[in-house]
């Protein structure tokens, strides 16, 4: 009987410059880790469209948030047409469809904002004058700017990374924020005007972390992808999204959290705000590594409670115009 020839591994991602990166470098550490993904057409790439990619005239709060660059993966995946989905994981909601896990976390690049100005005379936020024009799509970044300057006009700002920085290059805004861990993977970091630290800027759950999902059942893939899970990595993820499941978060709620691991503890920030920066709650919690999800869980129910019921409420009953007009006015 002949053998039977090995089907290929299939990897699922968007199809944007940084995104195609990320499933490049998935490629390369798969094939560093199992020779055998060296044959010809051992790994193969599959691209596809996202809702999120398709609509870039409306905000991401707009088209409902969470899940706008992820759905059409998980349905590939669990129709069995890719293996594993590549993510940014920052884009992953907190709640994976049922027969689908993210067993691995790579190691994570720089975490932090880039400040991008567009001719490089201004080198920090302080430094832009009184009503600048800031581009970000971001509730997150929004809030911090304009509570360090209501005079901020914060417009939307969606596209891939070479869309926005074209948009600044002909004057559409003065400035925009970008992370620096998706220039870097592009090798465009040398765009940055400036790297913004957490005092400064907060970054959003899980930003510069890329994670592989596979179904729950396949053992090939699992057994592949969880060879490249790097362990402190996704325990920082693991706190952050815990923190921001603990919060319900959305895209009409400003949250920021981050997690590092300083002298063996997982050193854990956390940020809610209103849209127009005029409110702000901050949070710090530190433990051991092994209880990061409940350290992040644990800041969740902190924060919230701190805010109180009437700041939620509010985010639900405000319209995605509403806040919008906040960040515009």
């Amino acid at each position: 009987m002949a053998e039977e020839e090995a089907t290929p591994l299939r990897i699922g991602t968007r199809g944007s410059p940084l995104a195609m990166a990320q499933a490049f470098e998935t490629r390369k550490r798969l094939q560093e880790a199992f020779p055998e993904l060296n044959e010809d057409d051992a790994i193969q790439i599959c691209v596809m469209k996202t809702q999120g990619d398709m609509i870039l005239d409306k905000s991401l709060m707009e088209l409902g948030g969470k899940g706008l660059f992820t759905k059409e993966l998980d349905t590939a995946l669990l129709g069995n047409e890719v293996d594993i989905c590549v993510h940014s994981m920052k884009d992953v909601p907190t709640w994976l469809p049922e027969g689908t896990v993210l067993p691995c976390t790579l190691p994570r690049e720089d975490t932090n904002d880039a400040f991008i100005h567009k001719d490089g005379s201004v080198k920090t936020i302080a430094e832009l004058p009184d009503n600048s024009v800031i581009g970000t799509a971001s509730l997150r970044r929004q809030a911090q700017l304009m509570a360090k300057n209501p005079t901020f006009k914060c417009v939307n700002f969606r596209g891939n990374v070479q869309t926005r920085l074209r948009k600044l290059n002909d004057g559409v805004v003065d400035a925009t924020l970008l992370a620096i861990a998706g220039l870097k993977r592009m090798d465009m970091d040398g765009c940055a005007t400036a790297v913004l630290d957490w005092e400064e800027m907060l970054p959003a759950v899980a930003q510069g972390a890329i994670g592989i999902q596979c179904r729950s059942d396949d053992e090939k893939s699992l057994k592949y992808i969880g060879a490249l899970n790097h362990a402190p990595t996704k325990a920082c993820v693991d706190c952050e999204r815990a923190f921001l499941e603990a919060l319900d978060g959305n895209c009409k709620t400003p949250i920021a959290g981050q997690a590092r691991i300083i002298d063996d503890k997982i050193v854990f920030r956390g940020l809610i705000a209103m849209p127009d920066g005029s409110q702000k709650f901050e949070i710090t919690k530190e433990g051991a590594i092994e209880d990061a999800k409940v350290i992040g869980r644990t800041a969740g129910e902190e924060i919230k409670a701190e805010a109180g019921e009437k700041f939620f409420e509010m985010m639900v009953e405000m319209s995605p115009q509403q806040v919008l007009g906040q960040i515009t006015k």
